[in-house]
């Protein structure tokens, strides 16, 4: 009993350490608000309003229904040059494409002969141009083969492709962005704020003070792990219900409870992160160095931006240490397709299994650090 007391108290003098630190707090504020919204509306890697320019030298009905292809939202209206102003125009940064469709480029394909029309992209807008040139490849192919099959006598073609895109059919980019850079900032502030907390306090010399009183480590440690934690959830779920269901729109499809009980979890974890860095770093310059290290591979390699299929095998089976790794897959599979426990505990053990040998880890040397 004693001892969960000893927790509380330690508790609440972290909550007003950090409520007095009014940097922190803004910090917090805005990665949960404004970080989730900017990644949700504006980090889409759709393609949008795209400036294009054509190059129309057959001027026939083909040429002009694969103009009209080009439409809103995903291309500006196409602008009218000649052939000379393709250098000019991709030079000048104005436009992206430049499709030129050659003279004769109707009559042959209906006699059967092999044509080709010519792409010029600015490759400087690299995802522009990747995706872009997809989309302008689909829509050429889709008007040739539906002109062609108007004008010949055969009106079926020998095959029909269906798709069906399940659980987001729009596509639509915002719903992946936004929960992924919650995630994202669920992990990194639960790091920063566990991490800072002990770095502050050995820089204010408090931890010296709190040696000499019948503490525990343990103790200290789970204090800091229940009031940080406390803080980056109540901002997650602020950020939730109001960010990204109410801003954003963005469609939940699962138990947000189930979803946030998964989080709890998760910073259990990550707060153990943080103390094990912050017991490592002896200053604040030092910890901000090893967190770039830490953050940067957890993002980029737990499949919230990358698919881990795509990831070598190596790299996969060592992100399966990183907590990140199965938060991801959690979060997405309840909030995008609704899945329930039955089908998200694994995900779950495996975070219980990872925050107790990280808070075990951090809490022996944690230990080590102060019988120095």
């Amino acid at each position: 009993m004693e001892s969960i007391v000893n927790i509380w108290n330690l508790g609440m003098k972290e909550l007003r350490s950090i409520w007095s630190d009014k940097v922190l707090l803004v910090f917090v504020v805005l990665a949960f608000t404004l970080m989730v919204y900017t990644a949700g509306s504006a980090g889409s890697m759709e393609l949008n309003n795209t400036p294009v320019a054509v190059v129309d030298e057959d001027q026939t009905a083909l040429s002009g229904h694969i103009i009209d292809s080009l439409q809103q939202p995903w291309f500006l209206e196409p602008d009218h040059i000649s052939f000379g102003q393709i250098d000019t125009v991709l030079d000048s940064g104005s436009h992206t494409f430049a499709l030129v469709i050659p003279e004769g480029f109707e009559r042959d394909m209906r006699t059967g002969r092999v044509t080709s029309l010519q792409l010029n992209i600015d490759a400087t807008r690299m995802t522009q141009a990747f995706i872009g040139s997809r989309y302008i490849e689909q829509m050429v192919t889709m008007e040739v083969a539906e002109f062609l099959r108007s004008d010949s006598d055969s009106a079926v073609l020998p095959i029909n492709l269906v798709i069906h895109a399940s659980f987001n059919p729009n596509l639509e980019g915002t719903w992946f962005g936004g929960v992924m850079e919650l995630i994202t900032m669920i992990t990194m502030i639960s790091i920063i704020l566990s991490g800072a907390a002990l770095i502050r306090e050995r820089e204010h010399g408090t931890v010296e003070h709190l040696m000499v009183m019948p503490i525990r480590p343990f103790e200290i440690m789970a204090a800091k792990v229940w009031a940080n934690g406390l803080i980056v959830m109540l901002a997650a779920i602020f950020s939730v219900t109001v960010i990204i269901q109410n801003v954003l729109a963005v469609p939940i499809q699962g138990s947000l409870l189930l979803f946030f009980f998964g989080a709890l979890i998760h910073l259990f974890s990550t707060t153990a992160i943080g103390i094990l860095i912050g017991t490592v770093a002896r200053t604040m310059p030092q910890f901000g160095l090893l967190l770039i290290l830490t953050i940067i591979p957890l993002q980029l390699l737990s499949g919230g931006i990358t698919p881990r299929e795509s990831m070598p095998d190596l790299v996969q089976n060592i992100m399966l240490a990183a907590p990140t790794t199965h938060f991801v897959s959690m979060a997405q599979a309840i909030l995008y397709r609704g899945a329930g426990l039955e089908v998200i505990w694994p995900q779950m053990l495996a975070l219980a299994g990872i925050g107790v040998v990280f808070f075990s880890a951090a809490l022996a040397l944690f230990r080590r650090h102060l019988s120095v």
